[in-house]
């Protein structure tokens, strides 16, 4: 069989969205799985039957990566170090660089302290740390310039990840109320969160009228490690739940060091469950070309563009983003309602598996 890939996004079947995306590819005759998040915790199973199911029930995987701290997408993973022999895993742990980090949380005068506090803080990254030391797995940090196997890490730099830990709402300076009152502060994210959902509106738009959120996505999620590579003459972007800034750091690092000529992304994955708080116009043009004049044919589509998104979760994708990647030239594939594959070269025949229908373009998207 000559060279392939073959992505899998997984459907992981809950109220809210979450990313667990398995990857199998030969390449110059060696063949290699891949795995980019696990979901939610109870996603783990699932993860792993499809692994067994669809690649040939191996023994190793060679590579894990935790994009980032969030329980939907490394809660899965779990069970994925648990079960089968991984090579590498690939995350980035706060704690490692507490030495660096101390001097800017005046809250913590120990080293120790403030590791102890970190890894309360992110549980997730903290249970895959243990279970990779009781069976030997190797951690690799995955900042930009490092290479898991044909995947180029673009996103982030250490310098921006450890300004992002101290940014963060769930860190040591920001804890003094969660420690204070922390169910009073669940209540009031809860109504904030509802009050918010609650205020969308949608609008009657034109072909190409773009409305993103000026709001920013979290911390957590500019964390996100950012991976490009290019297999079967095809450019594959994996995103995690990466927000702007992370994808500008992605943009011009590609570019600049790694001479991809952009804009023009094959296999775009849509960061973070197609929030619009997480993309704009601006940044849609640089990775993948200026708005269209007019829609195009299915067969004239210049890229796929993948999300992760659960059929029970009202709020994603945005109807913004859809449109964006319609503007573009795209086509739009959700794990709303399956979990699908996107392939390239001579990928593996599956019985049963048939091509999934794209999203619809929306006429309407969301006001402010």
């Amino acid at each position: 069989m000559t060279d392939y890939y073959e992505i899998d996004f997984l459907d992981v079947e809950s109220s809210k969205s979450g990313d667990a995306i398995t990857l199998r590819y030969k390449k110059d005759g060696i063949t290699r799985i891949h795995v980019v998040d696990g979901g939610f915790q109870a996603t783990g199973e699932s993860v792993r039957d499809h692994i067994n199911k669809h690649y040939d029930s191996p023994t190793i995987i060679n590579s894990v990566v935790a994009t980032h701290p969030d329980g939907d997408h490394a809660g899965g993973l779990r069970t994925i170090l648990q079960e089968f022999e991984v090579e590498e895993l690939w995350m980035l742990r706060p704690w490692l660089y507490a030495d660096e980090l101390l001097p800017r949380f005046t809250r913590f005068k120990s080293k120790e302290n403030l590791i102890t506090r970190l890894k309360t803080i992110y549980p997730n990254i903290a249970a895959l740390e243990e279970i990779a030391m009781e069976k030997g797995i190797q951690i690799k940090e995955p900042f930009q310039g490092e290479n898991i196997d044909q995947f180029s890490v673009l996103a982030p730099t250490k310098t921006r990840y450890l300004d992002l830990v101290v940014e963060s709402d769930k860190t040591p300076e920001s804890a003094k109320a969660i420690e204070k009152s922390e169910s009073l502060e669940k209540a009031v994210l809860g109504v904030l969160e509802k009050a918010y959902q609650g205020a969308v509106t949608f609008i009657k738009s034109l072909w190409g009228d773009e409305n993103f959120s000026e709001d920013d996505t979290s911390a957590e999620n500019e964390m996100s490690v950012v991976q490009y590579a290019y297999l079967n003459g095809h450019k594959i972007l994996l995103t995690g739940d990466a927000g702007r800034d992370a994808m500008t750091e992605s943009y011009d690092f590609s570019v600049d060091q790694l001479g991809v000529t952009l804009p023009g992304i094959d296999k775009f994955q849509v960061p973070h469950h197609g929030s619009r708080r997480n993309l704009s116009s601006e940044l849609c043009d640089k990775w993948l070309g200026e708005q269209l004049d007019e829609r195009i044919d299915d067969d004239d589509k210049k890229f796929s563009a993948l999300i992760s998104a659960a059929k029970k979760d009202e709020h994603h994708p945005r109807n913004v983003v859809v449109r964006a990647m319609f503007h573009r030239g795209g086509v739009v594939f959700t794990t709303e309602n399956a979990g699908f594959r996107t392939s390239g070269g001579d990928a593996p025949v599956r019985d049963g598996w048939v091509a999934i229908k794209p999203k619809e373009y929306p006429d309407e998207m969301e006001g402010d």
